[in-house]
């Protein structure tokens, strides 16, 4: 055990909240030492961020330096010497003449080979972000044309909400549209910057942001913020076809790729992309490829090749393939969280996957010879480090917000919260499984970690099916940054629901069409009641809960009642919600659950068993185990869920996993849609009439052997050949982006369309139809894997359906009817009874006589400025649309509560009474001028915490605490 690590992670747990910005381990035990033997406050967020910009050696360097120093202020003067250390490293390491250029965003083939103008070396003066700003307000234009370095100058101290506001006036107005503008009251938190650079296809750019985000990623982390640029590559729309070698815009962005990209004086490389797939195109619909230019002189990367550079992260050019070199150099980007630990303590270990064996005990070997394996994805780690790790993860994003986890306030708690929170410290429980990727020593891992008890302390066992990147020994003495980085962790599961997949291959099991039309007779019926049953409308604000911060449940649980006119807007949104859903099969279905997979470490459980653990522990009988996505007749497995005793020495009381056997011929999640452990999730159910009703098919096994492509290693080119390959292979990445996956799914679900409705008598055609299905599934896993094998995968003309059923909604279309075709039209038959507000009027206990009329004037000043406001935030698209909207909600909630939220603030209930009140009837007096209910937002999104409690407080009855999740699980 390390005694000092320990004893620092407890001072870290009643550090101030500006010890969230995250610094590397060895860097904060550092500070804090400092602290200590000085007596010195923590540095303020601004001073850690700073830090953390320079990389852990510098930083390192630094305090080592102040650690001998008498201090009077520590942000003060870790401050100073980060000026310091900045301006020696642009003189050591400063761009020669033929290396600037006179504008950012100059074309590059334009660029001037100069030396640099006296308002870009002013800019170098400013904060990183500042200069950006400035860059990004100006849009096209050049900031010599434009700006004196006295009045660049002028700027540098201005706090950041006034130079913003600055900025913005006497620049941005002029130059880019307003919902490019970057408004925040968050500048100086510790949120993850992102600065946007955008390619025109002449090779011209802009640049946008800079944008706040709550995740991080592990090249943010190492890097810094504002040493990674964000580049989006425009399309030719002249050009539509292709990118090829001979096309304008290819060599521009080739160009681009050769010169790197100037933000001032600083020259940003290409460094590494990745496709995020569907999530990211249904966020973006432009590209969901994200590329990402680095700057090569920051503190990390000095003096750095390219290669060198990525080699501090991790080794990838041992892989086999260049398609494979991104795919795993690309885990740098998933979106995460450290575990605090210093790596260099914890004893990491290889061990064994477990094979797959024959009735004889021989071991199994797949089409291409290798041997089929039990433990694909999965490894183990020590109960003092899981310890470390923190609870309800997703995406490297946390589930659950704690300060709205409450949802009828006590004013007896208020202040209190920050003892629940040290309370909480104390009853952490480990996560029973945890999703990562490890980096060390040039190593990459990436897979899940399984709690093992068993293990002595800070222990980490991986197997070779998790390491997708080895060690080059020729590079053993190298610097590299070690870390372990969460994705996500075993959470309790929340209500599940069937989808068009499942429901087809359920149907083709035997599962009769009245057990669905049922199953959508109660939710359609659920949806009809929403606007005049409480319970109903309860019910369905929990589902929403993420959507609104619960606000909707608040008012219903504070006795506001139903027909309220925003209640029945918001009630209204949340049913046209829900029945989108059921439209494409969205049923909600009872005793059905997702999650995270493993296997299992005792050995104990048959080929035909599997372990489930949920809230009361493990549970017993037979079970359906699916993986979205399987198309295969056979993705559906049923199998017995038995209790294994021997599993709580290794687990403990952690929850929520299903864990395999590692007995038997060939691994179960294998059998699923080709799955594993790496953090898959799967489809559980013990729904007793699914299971009375449905007939297993043979499991997936692909028809013929992985089509191999011939390819270099990355070894085999030159650096700047490999160069030239990634960058070409982004390029066709981001334009030329393969169809095959939705192809195949998409003609599948018409062939099984077709083949639900056939009758008995037309085997022929089913067997027809079935051939092709299995063709499509084995495309469709094929084309799921290409990023990494490098496949070009493509579906026949054979294999295209030349009509779709209608409820797919292209054309040229056919009317289905099957039960995909009869749910579709039952919903869009049914009619509700319609609850729609005519009216729009104000609760008689929100009397306005009581309202100061100072707050009213006030507030009616504040709500036009807040409709211009947020009409801006709304003209963004996609997350950032989003982000800026939940900005400006979060600028008049602090003018309000003078805090985050109501529980939080220092002012006297009384006060804040007043001015929601007064917040409620100017939006109110406005909506019905309008006759618009949903204008009737912006005081429940603002003061709703306060409205809330204030209307239990007229109905003179006590409120009481309640969490979401026990609401959730009385309302299942």
């Amino acid at each position: 055990m390390n005694v000092v690590g320990d004893a620092g992670l407890l001072r870290r747990r009643t550090w101030n909240p500006s010890m969230e910005v995250s610094l590397p381990h060895s860097v904060e035990q550092m500070l804090q030492r400092i602290c200590t033997e000085q007596q010195q406050p923590p540095p303020d967020a601004p001073t850690r961020r700073n830090l953390a910009s320079l990389g852990e050696e510098s930083a390192l360097e630094i305090l080592r330096k102040i650690s001998h120093l008498k201090i009077r202020n520590l942000s003060a003067l870790i401050n100073h010497m980060v000026g310091k250390a900045a301006q020696d490293d642009a003189a050591s390491h400063s761009p020669t003449p033929k290396h600037l250029i006179s504008s950012p965003s100059s074309t590059p083939k334009k660029a001037r080979r100069q030396a640099p103008s006296p308002q870009l070396v002013a800019l170098g003066e400013l904060e990183f972000r500042k200069a950006f700003l400035i860059l990004s307000y100006i849009g096209d234009k050049r900031p010599e044309d434009l700006l004196s370095v006295e009045e660049i100058l002028e700027l540098k101290n201005l706090p950041m909400g006034v130079f913003e506001t600055k900025v913005w006036n006497n620049l941005g107005r002029k130059f880019i549209k307003e919902e490019d503008r970057q408004r925040s009251l968050d500048w100086d938190s510790d949120k993850t910057r992102i600065y946007h650079c955008h390619v025109s296809p002449d090779g011209s750019y802009r640049f946008k942001g800079p944008y706040l985000n709550k995740t991080r990623t592990h090249l943010q982390r190492v890097l810094g913020d504002e040493n990674i640029l964000l580049v989006k590559f425009a399309e030719d729309v002249t050009d539509r076809s292709s990118l090829n070698c001979s096309s304008d815009s290819n060599a521009s962005y080739n160009k681009i790729a050769r010169e790197g990209i100037f933000v001032g004086l600083r020259q940003y490389r290409f460094f590494v992309f990745k496709d995020g797939g569907k999530e990211e195109k249904k966020k973006n619909p432009t590209s969901s490829v994200k590329c990402y230019f680095v700057f090569m002189e920051s503190s990390a990367l000095s003096g750095k090749t390219v290669h060198e550079a990525r080699c501090i992260f991790m080794h990838a050019h041992m892989v086999s393939s260049v398609a494979k070199y991104m795919a795993r150099f690309s885990l740098i980007l998933s979106k995460t969280v450290k575990l605090d630990v210093d790596l260099s303590t914890v004893n990491i270990q290889r061990i064994d996957d477990e094979p797959a064996r024959d009735e004889d005990g021989y071991v199994v070997y797949d089409e291409d010879w290798k041997p089929l394996i039990h433990t694909d994805g999965t490894g183990f780690i020590s109960e003092d480090l899981a310890l470390r790790c923190p609870n309800n993860l997703c995406r490297g994003k946390y589930m659950n917000n704690r300060n709205s986890d409450r949802l009828v306030g006590n004013v007896e708690l208020e202040g209190k919260f920050s003892e629940l929170r040290c309370l909480e410290t104390h009853t952490w429980k480990p996560p029973l499984l945890i999703q990562c990727r490890l980096f060390y020593n040039g190593c990459a891992v990436k897979g899940t970690l399984l709690l093992n008890r068993k293990l002595p302390p800070r222990t980490i066992q991986i197997r070779p099916s998790m390491i997708k990147v080895e060690t080059d020994p020729k590079l053993s003495d190298t610097q590299t940054v070690n870390s372990v980085e969460i994705n996500g962790t075993s959470n309790q599961p929340r209500r599940s629901y069937l989808s068009k997949y499942l429901i087809a291959l359920l149907s083709y099991g035997g599962v009769p069409r009245e057990y669905f039309m049922n199953l959508l007779k109660d939710a359609l019926e659920d949806d009809r009641s929403v606007q005049s049953s409480k319970r109903a409308a309860l019910r369905v604000s929990l589902r929403f809960g993420e959507m609104d911060d619960s606000i909707v449940t608040r008012m219903i649980l504070s006795g506001i009642p139903i027909d309220e006119p925003y209640l029945q807007h918001c009630l209204s949104f949340m049913v046209n919600e829900e029945r989108k859903g059921l439209r494409v099969g969205k049923l909600p279905v009872n005793d059905c659950f997702y999650l995270m997979g493993t296997a299992d470490p005792t050995g104990t459980l048959k080929s035909d068993e599997v372990c489930i653990i949920l809230d009361h522990g493990q549970i017993q009988g037979r079970v359906f185990v699916y993986k979205h996505p399987g198309l295969h007749f056979g993705d559906i497995h049923v199998l017995n869920a038995t209790y294994v005793e021997a599993l709580e020495e290794f687990v403990g009381n952690a929850k929520y996993a299903i864990f395999f056997p590692i007995n038997g011929p060939r691994s179960l999640a294998d059998e699923i849609a080709n799955s594993d452990f790496d953090g898959d999730m799967y489809w559980v159910s013990r729904n007793p009439q699914l299971l009375q009703y449905f007939r297993a098919s043979e499991p997936w096994m692909r028809k013929c052997s992985t089509r191999h492509v011939p390819s270099k290693m990355p070894t085999d080119f030159s650096p700047e050949e490999l160069e030239n390959e990634l960058f070409q292979l982004f390029l066709t990445t981001r334009f030329q982006t393969s169809s095959a996956i939705g192809m195949a799914a998409d003609n599948w679900l018409v062939f099984m369309d077709r083949l639900l409705t056939l009758r008995d008598d037309c085997s022929d055609e089913k067997e027809c139809l079935k051939r092709k299905m299995l063709e499509l599934t084995d495309i469709y896993y094929d084309a799921l894997d290409a990023p990494k094998s490098g496949m070009k995968v493509n579906v026949s003309k054979e294999l295209k359906a030349e009509k779709f059923p209608h409820f797919m909604e292209r054309e040229p279309s056919y009317h289905s009817t099957s039960i995909l075709g009869q749910i579709y039209d039952a919903v869009e038959s049914f009619q509700t009874e319609s609850k729609s507000t005519k009216e729009i009027w104000r609760l008689p206990l929100f009397n306005i006589d009581a309202v100061p009329q100072a707050c009213l004037r006030s507030w009616k000043e504040r709500y036009d400025q807040y409709r211009s406001e947020m009409a801006a935030a709304l003209q963004r698209g996609g997350e950032t649309k989003d982000e800026c909207a939940a900005e400006v909600i979060k600028k008049y909630k602090q003018i309000l509560y003078r805090a985050a939220e109501f529980e939080e603030s220092p002012r006297k209930l009384e006060d804040i009474f007043d001015e929601a009140l007064a917040i409620y009837h100017v939006t109110y007096e406005f909506a019905i001028n309008g006759a618009k209910v949903s204008y009737c937002n912006f005081p429940w999104r603002v003061a709703g915490r306060a409205l809330c409690k204030l209307y239990t407080v007229k109905l003179g009855e006590k409120s009481m605490v309640c969490v979401p999740s026990v609401l959730r699980e009385v309302f299942n």
